[in-house]
């Protein structure tokens, strides 16, 4: 075994499918290996080392239309906000709003904001325009870009508006909601400070109001679904569930507990999968490595959490598949401080000896594939002798045989372009960041 491992500084020929392109408009022919890869899951999640690169955008695009023309999957769900996921669906199934809005307002967390971003969701309303079965649009996260309860709230006022008309929620908690809403995903440390001021008895009236207005809704749902429709109410518990957890999770941000900021958001976008899945037969899932994987989430200087896609795993078992991503150079997104004023991406230096990504980059020079589930004994113990993965620049442990099903590499990564028509549907802090950016 030992002789095995020290030969596969790179994995052999028979493990690589290298992508013809990343180009999502190009022939798909060099994807037919997903079909053998993917079987029958309902469920085919597409990670990203970190979020903004071009090269994910593209990726997860083209394998998007590879699944949607070859398989029939219905749905696509991105890491981004439930809540006003809404907002680009609607478009995606030929709304009107203008698409600038919809990437900067529908997409939250600055997932929007770039063209490649743009490209995918005009390929969607494409497609929609001449489809039997349309494709949605999901966000599976939190609202608020994670901090703010207020996207959510309006989002149940509005229905109770509808549904129990007679019915007056107490304005202080809207109030104590919009007193830390942060204008976008920049603010959010300013966001967390503004909470931290509030009085006691002001964070317990937010706290105490929304868990009487989930009594309300569960007591009362056969007289709402009267009133209204059951896909109308189930998508307004949903998102009074998700705002249940963005204010426990700020609750925990203040006193400096992390651990249950995670554990707490990843089980609840599980738990809305699950809620899409009820509606879709096939979904493509986007989002972070760490929140797809099926093997401990670690952040750095924070012990293990456990990620969605471990629930997934134990919920459907077969039906989820996950697809990792690794990088070699480029540039990827700046996680210090400096993030917030206009410095988005940082170099990325090539891969630390014997990690997952070393180990990738050294088996092939372009984009490239490789199914984890029929490895040569070899190859299979070349994998599992990388015991560490790059998510940025940040190296957490990692058991890639248990976290993925398959692999792609991306040799080298770039910023995304800014989309100028989301930006100047942005918030001004958004507008105000990206002057700063000069991109290389």
């Amino acid at each position: 075994m030992t002789t095995d491992i020290a030969k596969a500084a790179r994995l052999s020929e028979e493990a690589v499918f290298p992508l013809s392109t990343l180009d999502p408009a190009a022939p798909l022919d060099d994807l037919a290996w997903l079909d053998a890869a993917i079987g029958d899951a309902r469920v085919v999640a597409i990670g990203e080392s970190a979020h903004y690169n071009a090269e994910s955008y593209l990726l997860r695009h083209r394998l998007l239309r590879y699944l949607v023309e070859r398989h029939g999957f219905g749905a696509y769900a991105l890491e981004s906000g439930f809540v006003e996921g809404r907002q680009a669906d609607d478009w995606v199934r030929g709304g009107e709003d203008q698409l600038g809005d919809v990437l900067a307002n529908g997409i939250t967390g600055l997932m929007g904001l770039w063209t490649q971003q743009r490209a995918h969701l005009e390929w969607m309303r494409r497609h929609n325009r001449g489809a039997a079965r349309p494709v949605g649009f999901y966000g599976i996260d939190l609202c608020g870009s994670n901090v703010s309860p207020l996207p959510g709230l309006d989002a149940v006022v509005a229905y109770l508006a509808e549904a129990d008309p007679e019915f007056a929620v107490d304005a202080g908690i809207r109030e104590t909601a919009a007193a830390f809403a942060p204008p976008s995903a920049l603010s959010l440390p300013a966001a967390i400070t503004a909470y931290g001021k509030l009085a006691a008895a002001d964070r317990d009236l937010l706290t105490a109001g929304l868990a009487e207005l989930a009594a309300r809704m569960a007591g009362r749902r056969l007289e709402y679904v009267r009133r209204t429709t059951a896909e109308a109410y189930e998508r307004a518990l949903r998102a009074l569930r998700i705002t249940i957890t963005v204010d426990l999770g700020i609750r925990a941000m203040a006193r400096g507990d992390l651990r249950t900021v995670l554990f707490n958001r990843d089980a609840t976008i599980a738990d809305t999968v699950e809620w899409i899945l009820r509606r879709e037969d096939r979904i493509v899932l986007a989002a972070h490595n760490g929140h797809l994987q099926r093997w401990p989430t670690t952040l750095q200087g924070e012990s293990p959490a456990t990620p969605m896609g471990m629930h997934l795993a134990d919920r459907i078992g077969e039906d989820y598949r996950v697809i990792g991503i690794t990088n070699g150079t480029g540039q990827t997104l700046n996680t210090s401080p400096d993030f917030y004023t206009g410095t988005l991406f940082t170099d990325l230096e090539p891969p630390r000896p014997s990690s997952l990504d070393a180990l990738m980059e050294a088996s092939c020079d372009r984009p490239f594939a490789t199914d984890l589930r029929r490895l040569s004994p070899a190859d299979t113990a070349a994998v599992r002798a990388a015991t560490q993965q790059r998510f940025g620049t940040y190296y957490a442990e990692t058991s890639p045989l248990d976290a993925y099903d398959v692999l792609v590499h991306l040799p080298h990564v770039t910023p995304a372009e800014p989309d100028h028509d989301a930006l100047a549907h942005s918030p001004h802090d958004v507008q105000e960041t990206f002057s700063h950016w000069q991109p290389r």
